[in-house]
């Protein structure tokens, strides 16, 4: 692949996300949703996120991430479930995932 070929993929892909993001507030006027369709989509972006919090927490690389992460993870979820300071429920995790490490946990 070549620089044009690469500027130009690049420029398609610019101008492809921003008439998606552009399309958003034009259409949002336009377009209505049933409650219920309004619901599944709140829905999908919780359950998006949680597959990415899943996924980065229990793999590193095409492998199992060890048992640290996840623990560290889950500490996490538990604060902020409990309305812990954000900085705590950061530090909290850290901590438990370094201590595991430290302790041989993988």
């Amino acid at each position: 692949m070549d620089g044009m070929e690469l500027l130009i993929g690049t420029a398609v892909l610019a101008l492809g996300t921003f008439a998606f993001r552009f399309a958003g507030p034009v259409l949002r006027s336009r377009v209505k949703l049933s409650p219920k369709a309004e619901r599944l989509m709140a829905l999908a972006a919780v359950v998006l996120l949680a597959a990415l919090v899943a996924v980065s927490a229990l793999t590193e690389g095409h492998g199992f991430a060890g048992f640290a992460r996840p623990a560290g993870v889950l500490v996490a979820g538990v604060l902020a479930w409990r309305k812990a300071p954000f900085v705590l429920v950061v530090v909290a995790a850290a901590a438990t995932a370094a201590l595991l490490r430290l302790a041989g946990v993988p």
